[in-house]
């Protein structure tokens, strides 16, 4: 459809009269009214691309833009949302009823995955082919990107002709870059042994042939002499992609992806196949129910806390970053919603009283039972595919699910009735962890970590059930209606 993030409106009164944005909203509202189950749609492929996807969403359906940077006006009834680095993302809608004190309903996920990302310096040559150096990002499974389709997609800096310069997000649509893998036949024993890549020697996308056969310059002996850090085809290829010349880009952060897009497949077209579904299907589900939520003019009469999304970047590389769960973001915008509602409120701790009343379902992906490795999974906790969320235990506080936030949740699912399954790890194998354990000790705000079931984590290529998307959603969107009821009805301290 085209539409910039640059020049994005502000609130819904700006995107009305702009034919782009107003069919965007009759788009989005649309979906919500008619689909009976989500229409699979093709994921932009970076966390940047994420956050724009979901701000056009989110101003399509009403939501007001927000800025760390101004003071901001909230009023009860109002929704709104800000970004920050533009791959971390928090929403919220305020109850009509809201009184200071009340608490915050919060469904958080991140944004990110494992991935390729060009290395600051990415130009390299090898027997006469133009090679992309790249890093690797989390804990992929880094041989499945051998023999792939790859692109890339990110962030530049692109200077103005007025000396000031833009923000810009790219994505080359059209396969660019791939990983080779060594002919069996060079290679005997790789079935015996297994493949064992060397990352950085190895794990090196292919761009081009040699530099003469691959562009055709004015300056041949200039640009072969010249000691870029990326090589001239990609930043001319780059260049098209944004409608400015190679000399306007003054830096660029890239990541490389897979150019195939999201499909249903089985034999009764019942899972999805996907990247990044870790986890970019709890992001989808969390917004839409979020969305969803408030969506009529009576949604948020009666309701006294304030739901909320908040979208993170880097937890697979641990969440320390200012994009990440691991800074104050959240908590912070949490604060200023609190004062700026109280209204010249002088009594004590309104935001601690309102940390008190919150909760927080951490919505991260799950290992479903694998057929051929069923032995990596406890024996009595085997989630499977397409029976709804599954609710995360862990002992040792890699989650932050306790006993009475589970039971909260499940609650919840009951009264609307939607299934639910629970996960504990062996034993003997390690447990990973999820930005749950994080938020719930920044503040002390109860939390239960969930996912829906996943095969193939870290692939390139993952896999999880249609229906799961539709009851995550479903679930989701009971939380936000039904959970300040539910609580209420429970007494523990």
């Amino acid at each position: 459809m085209g539409l910039s993030c640059v020049d994005a409106p502000q609130c819904y009164r700006e995107a009305q009269g702009k034919t782009e944005w107003e069919a965007a909203m009759r788009e989005e509202i649309e979906a919500l009214h008619n689909n009976a189950t989500w229409e699979l749609v093709p994921k932009p492929k970076d966390a940047e691309l994420v956050t724009s996807e979901a701000k056009r969403q989110l101003i399509a359906a009403g939501f007001n833009l927000l800025n760390e940077n101004d003071e901001w006006d909230l009023k009860p009834g109002g929704r709104y949302f800000f970004t920050r680095n533009m791959s971390s993302l928090v929403a919220f809608a305020i109850g009509e009823k809201y009184s200071v004190g009340s608490g915050f309903h919060v469904i958080a996920a991140h944004t990110d995955s494992p991935c390729l990302k060009l290395k600051p310096k990415s130009a390299s040559s090898k027997s006469g082919y133009q090679m992309v150096n790249v890093q690797t990002y989390g804990g992929g499974l880094w041989h499945t990107w051998f023999d792939r389709d790859l692109t890339v997609a990110g962030r530049v800096i692109v200077k103005a002709s007025d000396g000031s310069f833009m923000h810009k997000l790219v994505k080359v649509k059209r396969p660019l870059l791939r990983v080779p893998t060594l002919a069996i036949h060079l290679d005997r024993t790789v079935n015996k042994d297994g493949f064992k890549p060397n990352l950085e020697n190895h794990l090196v996308p292919l761009l081009a042939t040699k530099l003469e056969d691959s562009v055709d310059f004015k300056d041949k002996s200039k640009s072969q002499s010249s000691k870029a850090a990326h090589h001239p085809l990609l930043m001319k290829i780059l260049s098209e992609e944004l409608g400015c010349n190679v000399d306007e880009i003054m830096s660029i952060e890239l990541n490389v992806c897979d150019t195939q897009p999201s499909c249903l497949g089985g034999g009764n077209d019942e899972f999805i196949f996907s990247g990044r579904l870790d986890n970019l299907a709890s992001s989808y589900c969390a917004l839409k129910a979020l969305v969803a939520s408030c969506e009529l003019p009576g949604d948020l009469a009666s309701e006294h806390a304030i739901r909320m999304v908040a979208l993170f970047d880097n937890e697979e590389v641990g969440s320390d970053s200012v994009q990440g769960a691991g800074a104050p973001t959240m908590f912070q915008a949490m604060r200023r919603i609190v004062d700026c509602l109280s209204h010249g409120y002088l009594r004590e701790s309104a935001f601690e009283r309102a940390i008190r009343q919150s909760f927080l379902v951490s919505a991260d992906m799950a290992h479903g039972v694998h057929p051929n490795f069923v032995d990596k999974h406890e024996d009595h906790h085997r989630p499977e595919l397409q029976k709804g969320l599954v609710i995360k235990h862990n002992a040792n506080q890699r989650y932050a699910t306790s006993g009475v936030t589970a039971f909260l949740f499940k609650e919840i699912a009951k009264i609307h009735c939607l299934p639910t399954q629970e996960f504990v790890v062996r034993n003997d194998m390690g447990c990973g962890s999820t930005i749950g354990p994080i938020l719930a000790s920044g503040v002390g705000i109860r939390t239960v970590d969930c996912g829906i079931a996943q095969l193939s984590m870290h692939s390139v290529r993952e896999i999880c059930g249609k229906e799961d998307i539709d009851i995550a959603y479903k679930h989701f969107k009971a939380f936000y209606k039904t959970f300040s009821s539910v609580d209420k009805k429970l007494n523990v301290d």
